[in-house]
């Protein structure tokens, strides 16, 4: 083992500048016993650190660093048993650490140099408590003797430990080396230089005897010294403790002093802290006199007066919602001053309810009466605008009586409602009953009605007429449309009439009910969400018992208002119902209207002036647009069901079925009402609903009717379809056209197939049985010479067909298809033409077989194709 310790004395720590103190040959706990060597060093260098290392074997003759711990980390060295020698022991860091030494003299020898270790360096840290389970034996050697003892015994066991394997430093080996050199016999003679060493040896402890000898006089003489100064001190220690005395008097009468003065300063600091609190809750608390005079005098009927009364209610109102301890509400100043404030808002409260309640039904009263006048003389809803005005600049008086007096802010709103809401009922509905009867009645041109309803007698215009009005409206707002409606009444239809009446009634009613809302939501301090105003705010404020409880009594009979939606909901009751009802109205007087109706409102509803969907106007334009909506889905649904079920009659000719002819009306005043708008998918969703329903329609009534051919009902009224959709350009009924077409076209050709037949029905017959021999392999050069297809049969059938003969079956023709179409959609040339392409058709099918079939026979028809063209072209102009 000193061996291994030297070794890694030189060749691991003294590199480092470290010291090893000492080592113990350990291996862990488990299956793999993996051998290693735990080590305790110090540095060499100051400060000095303490630290452990576990050092394992490189390979045959080197060691290795594996892990390093601090003393200072060191936490608890457990010894597993304090009775017994066991060689495991645990050395706790951040975790626990489990050996097993190679026998117990070197656990316990190891477990001594940590417990000095601990003691010299980590006296802070150092108790006894951080050794459990180690032998007392172990630990009494340096635990009984003081620090001096215990750094001797460290240093000593140290340089011990040492002196056996101490390395010679350079300046030994110089001098070892140099005294062998002069004793040149050192190495030959080992019996003669060791008799030299020991004469020089002898030599020099005769030397250390008289050094020592001759020191001992100066060790007297200082001994005396040290005496001398020992009775200095004594005599300097005896003073010292006489002025101890003397000053021990002074201390305690100091003592008593600083606690008085001490007494003193608390007792002035508490003085001027409650001087400070004093004047702080009177200025809190007291209200000028001159606002007290301006709350129970104050002139309510002057802007100035007004002005005053606000800045003292709300100097009143911070003063009563001021913040105190507790402990003051025990005081009587206090209290009496509450009552005083409370006294004062009151009666300001009471002066101020009754003013305003007085303004409310003077104002009602004085509108009324105007509104007769208002009638009479201008065209429009009467504005409130001057009443706001007066009423403005109490909205913070109103706002201040609802903190302070919540139950007269409740009675003075419903007094307002009261009387407004009779005034708004009776000019709306008179504002829409004079919008109704613009519609029926048409009253000569100099009597100017009220509400600019009044309009001259129209009919329904043209396609170009709405068109032409439609696209002067796209991009104009709704008071442009007003000014132009306006200006040219004479020359309006009964639709565009309709149309600027509606949107003059939105024109009217979108600043009367923005201005009257802007002021509820001002004046009597209300939020347009649905938020639910606290009953108790007032309850802030100091208020008097009498006060609470006459809150409380009229709170389950008046219900606030929580937002200024529902004030104009009360207000204008009637606005919903009438609006409605002017929706059935027109309706009534034509469908189409509908149509007008949705635009126009989405229009004011998605417009930026109405950008706020919270509105009340809003909100019941909402509800009035889903009613059209709804309105126009059931129209459409109507039609459709009137599609279904229409009978036309059978004793005449079918033509343009009724349904198609009101889908082409329909289609042209909505394409000219919808041009530009965001509703078109709406529109979109009819017109699917409609082609698909007429489309299905044409082929029933086409099957049942019995005078007109079901392929002209079916071509007539889908050509008629597809030239709607052509000249309308409607684009998401694009596929409803293509198809519109092809069934217009595959219907005609079977007409004219069907009607036109066989005009050489012999000959066709007989080329049929040429055919079918070409067909069962007879060779086209043989068929002449079949009995029943000779020369001489051909022949005589071509007798027969000559060209007066054909002429007169085509007039014949033409007069039958002539009586069977209808004049309005002038398809008559149309269908002659594709039967003269299906005629010549014929003629070259015969002629083509003539030639194949019997070359050389020098046999044709007795008329050409230009003689055809030219029956074609004459029977077309006879007629």
């Amino acid at each position: 083992m000193t061996a291994i310790r030297h070794t890694l004395q030189r060749d691991v720590f003294l590199p480092q500048g470290e010291r090893l103190i000492d080592v113990v040959h350990v291996s862990k706990t488990g299956k793999k016993k993996k051998s290693s060597f735990l080590c305790a060093a110090i540095t060499t260098d100051a400060p000095i650190r303490v630290s452990l290392y576990k050092v394992k074997k490189a390979d045959k003759e080197n060691f290795k660093k594996r892990q390093c711990w601090l003393l200072s980390e060191l936490k608890q060295v457990d010894g597993k048993d304090a009775e017994k020698d066991l060689p495991d022991f645990d050395l706790h860091f951040e975790k626990i650490y489990k050996w097993i030494a190679s026998n117990e003299v070197e656990k316990n020898k190891f477990i001594t140099t940590l417990w000095k270790l601990s003691s010299r360096y980590q006296k802070d840290r150092h108790k006894p408590e951080l050794f459990v389970n180690v032998k007392p034996s172990l630990l009494e050697e340096t635990f009984m003797i003081g620090d001096q003892a215990l750094q001797i015994e460290l240093m000593e066991s140290g340089d011990t430990g040492e002196s056996d394997y101490h390395a010679l430093s350079k300046k030994e080996e110089d001098d070892l080396q140099k005294m062998m050199n002069e004793c040149d016999f050192a190495i030959g003679n080992a019996e003669a230089f060791m008799e030299r060493l020991s004469n020089d040896l002898s030599v020099l402890d005769g030397d250390n005897i008289h050094s020592i000898i001759e020191s001992q006089q100066e060790v007297a003489r200082l001994m005396n010294l040290l005496d001398d100064s020992l009775r200095v001190v004594n005599t300097l220690d005896t003073k010292l403790n006489s002025y101890d005395e003397m000053l021990e008097g002074v201390r305690a009468h100091m003592e008593v002093m600083e606690q008085k003065d001490s007494s003193i300063q608390i007792q002035n600091q508490n003085q001027h802290k409650l001087l400070t609190e004093l004047e702080a809750l009177v200025k809190k608390l007291e209200l000028p006199h001159r606002y007290q005079m301006i709350l129970l005098d104050g002139d309510l009927n002057k802007p100035v007066g007004i002005s005053d009364c606000t800045q003292a209610a709300q100097i009143l109102q911070q003063k009563m919602e001021v913040k105190i301890h507790d402990g003051f509400y025990k005081m009587n100043a206090v209290l009496n001053q509450q009552e005083l404030l409370i006294n004062l808002q009151d009666r300001f409260a009471q002066r101020l309810a009754t003013n305003l309640n007085n303004m409310f039904i003077q104002q009602g009263n004085e509108m009324a009466m105007n509104t007769l006048v208002i009638h009479t003389k201008k065209q429009t809803l009467p504005k409130h605008h001057t009443n706001h005005r007066d009423l403005v600049p109490f909205a913070d008086l109103m706002q201040w009586l609802k903190r302070a007096d919540f139950t007269s802010y409740k009675q003075l709103s419903m007094v307002y409602t009261d009387n407004l809401k009779k005034l708004y009922e009776k000019e709306l509905k008179d504002f829409f009953e004079s919008a109704k009867q613009s519609l029926t009645i048409k009253p000569p041109v100099q009597d100017a009605k009220k509400f600019q309803f009044h309009h001259k007698e129209g009919k329904l215009g043209s396609q170009t007429d709405l068109t032409r009005v439609g696209a002067r409206l796209k991009s104009s707002t709704l008071d442009d449309m007003t000014r132009h409606f306006n200006s040219s009444d004479a020359d309006l239809t009964d639709s565009q009439k309709f149309d600027s009446v509606f949107i003059q009634i939105l024109n009217e009613l979108q600043p009367t009910c923005e201005a009257e809302e802007e002021f509820c939501s001002k004046f009597f301090s209300l939020g347009r969400e649905d938020e639910d105003d606290s009953t108790t705010e007032y309850d802030g404020a100091v208020t008097s018992k009498s006060k609470r409880a006459e809150d409380k009594k009229h709170t389950t009979e008046l219900r606030p208002f929580k937002s200024s939606r529902h004030m104009m909901a009360e207000l204008f009751y009637v606005l919903e119902p009438e609006m409605k009802s002017f929706i059935r109205f027109a309706e009534k007087i034509d469908p189409i209207y509908i149509l007008y109706m949705l635009v126009r409102i989405s229009r004011q509803v998605l417009s930026k002036e109405h950008k706020d969907s919270r509105s009340f106007l809003s909100i019941v334009l909402a509800n009035c647009l889903v009613e059209v909506k709804r309105n126009v889905d059931t129209y459409v649904d109507n039609q459709v069901r009137t599609i279904n079920e229409i009978r036309v009659s059978k004793k005449s000719k079918c033509g343009i079925l009724p349904f198609v002819v009101t889908f082409e009306r329909f289609a042209e005043q909505a394409e000219s009402i919808f041009k530009g708008t965001d509703r078109r998918a709406d529109l979109d969703k009819s017109y699917s609903k409609l082609i698909s329903a007429q489309f299905k329609a044409i082929h029933k009534i086409a099957i049942e009717h019995q005078k007109t051919p079901s392929d002209v009902v079916i071509f007539e009224n889908f050509h008629h379809l597809h030239g709607v959709l052509s000249r309308l350009k409607i684009t998401c009924l694009e596929n409803e056209r293509k198809e519109a077409k092809q069934r217009y076209q595959e219907h005609i050709q079977a007409y004219v197939t069907t009607y036109l037949g066989r005009p050489m029905e012999k000959l066709n017959h007989f080329f049929e049985g040429v055919q079918t021999l070409v067909t069962q392999g007879v060779k086209e050069e043989e068929v002449g010479f079949q009995m029943a297809y000779n020369k001489q049969e051909l022949r005589k059938l071509i007798r027969e067909y000559t060209s007066k003969e054909v002429k007169k079956g085509l007039d014949h023709l033409y007069k039958k298809v002539e009586k069977t179409l209808c004049d309005e959609e002038s398809l008559l040339q149309v269908v002659w033409r594709s039967m003269q392409q299906e005629f010549i058709h014929q003629y070259n099918h015969i002629q083509n077989l003539i030639k194949r079939c019997y070359p050389g026979a020098n046999l044709t028809l007795e008329f050409t194709i230009d003689e055809v063209l030219q029956f074609f072209s004459n029977i077309a102009q006879s007629h």
